[in-house]
Order: structure tokens, then sequence, then C-alpha cells
């Protein structure tokens, strides 16, 4: 981490890690009880198994993907990656507040990448501490965090507050 100012790694949730695990479960023991309990095998037995170990391939790959969180203010940025495809950053200069928050599922409807109903967007992987940021202009947002203060902290120290 080249010279980051602050470096974090916030890991998905309970949540999300027992739903990906429930939903593993359930593919692995249907097709163990179509392999014990069926009756030969027919071209749809064969279909529905290689559809659904094929659903759960993707589940696992973005499972992968949206593992965590990885936050970093270095360089007057602060970078907020969630997986490979959804980042985001903003110039310290550009940030007009930083505090800490909570990231609720009565405001988001669930985890992940969501819009929140007052507009706002956020990376959520709990329904536990976040830090909100609000730029000077654009839509406010949203992140979880295991330190929520020392990230407002940070980035009110380098901007000189």
């Amino acid at each position: 981490m080249e010279n980051a100012e602050y470096s974090e790694w916030v890991p998905a949730g309970a949540l999300i890690k027992g739903s990906f695990a429930m939903v593993s479960l359930i593919v692995v023991i249907v097709t163990i009880s179509l392999f014990v309990f069926g009756e030969g095998w027919r071209l749809e037995d064969i279909l529905w198994v290689a559809f659904t170990w094929l659903i759960l391939a993707v589940l696992l790959l973005v499972f992968w993907n949206y593992r965590g969180i990885r936050i970093q203010i270095k360089n007057e940025t602060l970078y907020v990656d969630y997986g490979r495809f959804d980042k985001k950053s903003f110039l310290l200069d550009e940030i007009a507040s930083c505090k800490k928050t909570k990231a609720s599922f009565g405001r988001y409807l669930g985890a992940g990448v969501r819009y929140g109903f007052d507009g706002s967007l956020s990376y959520t992987i709990s329904f536990g501490d976040a830090v909100e940021v609000a730029p000077k202009q654009g839509k406010i947002f949203v992140f979880s965090s295991n330190n929520p203060n020392k990230v407002c902290e940070s980035i009110n120290r380098q901007k000189g507050f």
C-alpha cells in the first residue's frame, strides 16, 4: 500500500456469508439426493444438475467479487473499492463532510451496491457501522467500515480540519 495515510479491508458480513453458504448447501444436498435416491438418469436430470451447478458457480464468482470493501486514503484522495467493478474515489478537497453513520436495512433495503431512499449511494456489506461522505457536489456516499471514526479523522486531518 504505497504510502497510504489510511487503509482498511472490511470483509463481508455474516448475513452475506451465511446466505451464500445456505444456497450452496441446498444445491449440494439436492444434487446428492438425486444421485442417491434417483431412479436412473434421464436427460432432464442431467440438465437440471448442470444448470444448478452453473448457478452455484456464478454465485461463487459474485461472492468472490463482492467479498469485501477496500478503503484507502492516499495522495489526498479517498478510494473505496467494492469488487472489481464498483469503485468510487473522491479528492479530499471535494468532500464537504464526513461522519459516522449506520447502514440500515430501512434506508437501503439490503446489502451490496444500493441507492437509498434519500438518493444516496451505498456500498454496504452489513447493517452496522458506516461512513457517510457528503461531497460538495453530487450524491451522498455511504460505505461500510469497521473504523468509521478513524476514516473521518484521517480525511479531516489531511484536509486541515
